[in-house]
Parts: structure tokens; sequence; C-alpha cells
């Protein structure tokens, strides 16, 4: 299976079939409940669809596979789009706002990221030195912000953003949120670390649009639990349509970027051979 083009679904697409739900005539679902053996154990899941009859693989990241550890679901997931050729990674998920002006419903397209999680050492091999200058690449994301821009036009879309990662399952405290707002970071979340990091490592582009789901907290009083809730399910085929519409634009207008050249061959690898 040769494939180009890939989607990792989070949390604001959970709750659909995607694509299948959207229902787009340019959409063609080929196969779905697709899972390759890896190195790392067996992957979720993966449909392949075209668009625009260009081959498309999709995954939900959060599978929520019991005894599967978020690092090791990334690697497989990963390993799949290496072996598939994969170039152009789109991903969706939910975050929390740092700022009383960036609200629930809003969306976030982040250029840049801090990683505050515990999964650093999550790669494929140990080839390459990876350079995260421009760690989210530069067309990709103008291809999520005109995408966000023609599926809601009139939403707020925040077109740079800093996305501080954290470990969760839980979500931060009080004191945690008013030290990442010292760092001027946008918004927090856990859906970026380790994935922005085997994007490079497989040399492909990759980013992200992000759905605020809450107020972190702290920033703009008690957050909703049902808000977040009715936000993933109300926006779910929003997000699906965003990604699409993005996607399609990459197709037809790739754009340049140097996310293939900013991984090197591993200088300490080369210095022990």
């Amino acid at each position: 299976m040769h494939c180009a083009y890939a989607i990792i679904g989070g949390s604001s697409t959970c709750s659909i079939r995607f694509p299948a739900d959207l229902h787009d005539a340019a959409v063609k679902v080929l196969e779905e409940n697709r899972i390759f053996n890896t190195p790392f154990g067996e992957s979720p899941p993966f449909t392949l669809f075209e668009l625009d009859r260009e081959p498309v693989i999709t995954c939900r990241m959060h599978g929520w596979r019991s005894g599967v550890p978020r690092g090791r679901a990334s690697q497989q997931i990963f390993w799949v789009m290496k072996e598939a050729g994969v170039h152009t990674i789109l991903a969706e998920g939910g975050v929390g706002s740092l700022r009383e002006d960036l609200n629930p419903g809003d969306l976030v397209i982040p250029h840049d990221y801090i990683d505050l999680s515990l999964r650093k050492d999550v790669s494929l091999s140990d080839d390459y030195l990876l350079i995260m200058r421009d760690p989210l690449c530069p067309p990709l994301r103008a291809a999520l912000i005109a995408g966000a821009e023609q599926v809601v036009p009139g939403r707020k879309v925040l077109g740079e953003a800093v996305y501080a990662v954290t470990e969760g399952r839980h979500f931060e405290s009080r004191s945690e949120i008013r030290l990442f707002s010292q760092w001027q970071i946008t918004v927090v979340g856990q859906s970026l670390a380790p994935e922005v990091y085997l994007a490079r490592e497989i040399g492909a582009c990759y980013a992200g649009v992000y759905l605020v789901v809450n107020y972190a907290e702290g920033t703009a009083g008690d957050w909703s639990h049902d808000v977040l809730h009715n936000l993933f399910y109300s926006e779910a085929q929003t997000m699906g349509q965003i990604l699409i519409c993005a996607l399609r634009n990459r197709i037809h207008s790739p754009g340049d970027c140097s996310c293939a050249s900013l991984r090197k061959p591993s200088l300490i690898k080369k210095h022990l051979s």
C-alpha cells in the first residue's frame, strides 16, 4: 500500500465514523478496520479512502486501547505511515485555552510547542538527528487556516499559537497554568507530542487544527464538563470537514517547505560506528 497523505483523528472527531459520516461526494471509502503488524505491536485500525482520487489513510490516535501506552500507539501509527510513504499528515484534537479572549468553540492552528510530557524517547529508530525548527509545516498550516475559513466562515481561527503538551490523562492544576501563562503559552493539550517528532523522523510535513473545548484551570472561572462533552459531539462534523477541505487545498496547492530536510543522520550513531 502506497499512500502520500494521512490524517490522525483525535478527540474532536471520535464521535463520528471519519470520513464516511461526512457524506462528501469527493470522498470514497475503500477499506475500513485494517490492522497492521508493526515492530511495536498491532496498529490501531486504519481506514483507506480516496479524496479527489488521491489515496489517504486515517486512524484514531485516541483509540484508548487497553494496555497500549500512548507512546507505543504513536510508534505503531507512524511506522505504518513510514512504510506507506506518507509525506503529509494532518491532525486534530481538543485543547484548553490560557487566554480569556480565546473561547470554547474557537479554533487554533499552532506554529510551535513546548513539550512538558514524559514521552521523550519515543522514536522509530536512532538513525536521525531531528531539527525542530518550524515543527508545524507552514504551508500545511496555511492549508488548515484556509480550510477552517472555508468551512466555518466567521469562526475565530487563531493561526499562530504555542501549544504546551502535558502528559495526562489528568488535566492541569491552577498553579501549572499560571506558570504556563508566564511562558506565553496559548493552549494546552496532550495530542502533539510525540507525534510532531515522529513526523519529522519519517520526513513528513505535519500540522494540526485544535478545537478549544474549555478554559485551562484558573483562566476564566471553572469550566464545565458538559460544555466540553457537547462540543466534542456537536463539532465533530465541522472538524472532519475542515480536515478534508485542508487536505484538498494541500493536494492541489502543495507549497514549498523545509520539513523533509530538517532530519539529519545521527552524529552519535556515526561516531560510535
